[in-house]
């Protein structure tokens, strides 16, 4: 991380000074340097003397005095409070009257980090992500002391070093470490009922659209980071119960099963994962469609469909199999039909089909239909709200959560999961566009067959 912020600093033209006590750690920083400026050269997108000119403009230091010259000092060590205060006392003594400190603290309180220092209206949080050469978002904090003045000139001097930055409110886990949340509870939720890993993963991948898997994404990330700063997130946010830690993920923690790092985490990295492997099914033939397709709309385009005015709204009939997408509600609550199918971010274009059947026959029957639309059929257990559906509305749940608080700005929130999470649509995007009312109604259908408060609808869904 601090090589990463090293070298955007020094890319737009800053002289740069990286300082770390453990020399091991700084020819660490250094390899990482090389490695991404090679890349991009290797890419075409950096010359070699304009390379060679920013790894001149990084100096490497084992002392902090180092920094006193700085016109800004950005902390990126352990995610410790106590640790952090210790450093930017430290740090106060030394640099000059005009100069700014700042934290890249992921979860941590900007205000309790800078009390106590002589300058506090000169402290600001500066979060980015990992890797910070590729990663557009920076989120700029200012804590209950940051002079407005100081966040407008962080601001446009992020946007000078190329990246998006967006202006926060100092809560716990800012925007993106608090909206992110339910894409990885929700999958370990699912994780707990026996539903496997892959198939959840494939599932968020397939059909929500997200470039990588929550699962895949937490074993990359660490679990004792990732768990962290759920828990920093929730105990923050008490009395909400939106972010619950999930005891699944914390007992991967006390086995030591942290991810990759460890070789081991949800996944197990010393075994080569088996391929999939699809198998042949005859394709459906004439699908019956309801006069007002609903949700089924873009399978006019992409199957052909003949229409039948006895089915209810919003469903489609193959082979006498009743079709529909889901609203919240369980299979086992809807008699009306035999499949439901999972929600997708993009239903013509995802390569899967997400489906809970009532028995072999309908399961055999949304088979002939994913035969049909070219897509691999993903079969799920009964469960409220399915996988997909249920993390983007829960997703929109914490995103309408962080709006009612007042962290930021609907278009801010949706800017920071797209530039700071990789999400294929910003979650108050995605929530407008299924419908308000409709994301509210399949929450309260959720929160019902759950008895669970997590699904609870925010306030806040009413504002968007």
């Amino acid at each position: 991380m601090g090589s990463g912020i090293a070298q955007v600093a020094a890319t737009a033209g800053h002289e740069v000074v990286v300082v770390d006590r453990e020399c091991e750690a700084l020819v660490r920083g250094g390899q990482a340097l090389t490695g991404s400026l090679s890349a991009l050269v290797k890419r075409s997108r950096l010359s070699q003397g304009d390379a060679d000119s920013i790894a001149a403009r990084i100096n490497w230091s084992t002392e902090l005095a180092d920094a006193a010259s700085c016109d800004l000092v950005i902390e990126a060590i352990v995610e410790r409070l106590d640790i952090k205060r210790g450093l930017f006392a430290d740090l106060a003594a030394l640099v000059g009257p005009a100069a700014v400190l700042a934290s890249n603290t992921s979860s941590l309180s900007i205000a309790a980090m800078a009390d106590g220092l002589p300058h506090p209206e000169r402290f600001v949080g500066l979060h980015f992500f990992n890797p910070v050469p590729a990663m557009k978002l920076v989120e700029v904090v200012a804590g209950p002391a940051t002079d407005p003045a100081i966040i407008e000139r962080m601001t446009a001097l992020m946007q000078r070093w190329g990246k998006h930055a967006v202006p926060v409110r100092d809560v716990p886990g800012f925007i993106v470490n608090r909206v992110a949340r339910p894409y990885y509870a929700e999958a370990f939720l699912a994780l707990d009922e026996g539903i496997d890993p892959a198939t959840i993963d494939a599932a968020l991948i397939g059909g929500g659209g997200f470039r990588m898997g929550p699962l895949t994404l937490a074993d990359m990330i660490g679990h004792d980071i990732n768990y962290a700063a759920a828990s920093s997130v929730f105990d923050g946010m008490q009395p909400h119960t939106r972010f619950r830690p999930q005891p699944n993920q914390a007992r991967l923690v006390e086995q030591g099963l942290l991810g990759r790092k460890t070789g081991k985490g949800v996944y197990d990295y010393s075994v080569e994962p088996a391929p999939l492997e699809a198998a042949v099914i005859q394709p459906a033939g004439e699908i019956d469609i309801a006069p007002d397709a609903g949700a089924f709309g873009w399978m006019l385009q992409s199957a052909h469909c003949r229409p039948n005015d006895r089915l209810a709204p919003g469903s489609i009939s193959v082979d006498g199999v009743v079709m529909a997408y889901g609203d919240g509600r369980p299979l086992s609550q809807r008699a009306d039909v035999d499949v439901l199918l999972d929600h997708a971010e993009d239903p013509a274009a995802c390569p899967v089909l997400i489906a809970t059947a009532r028995n072999s026959r309908s399961a055999e029957a949304a088979g002939r239909l994913a035969s049909r639309l070219g897509k691999r059929l993903v079969l799920l257990p009964d469960r409220p709200g399915q996988i997909v559906l249920r993390t983007l509305a829960q997703i929109a749940n914490g995103a309408a959560d962080a709006v009612e608080d007042g962290v930021a700005p609907a278009q801010s929130i949706d800017d920071a999961m797209i530039y700071g999470a990789n999400y294929p649509k910003g979650p108050i995007a995605w929530a407008r566009g299924f419908g308000l009312a409709e994301v509210a109604r399949t929450l309260a259908h959720i929160a019902s067959a759950t008895g669970d408060a997590l699904y609870t609808p925010s306030k806040g869904i009413e504002w968007l």
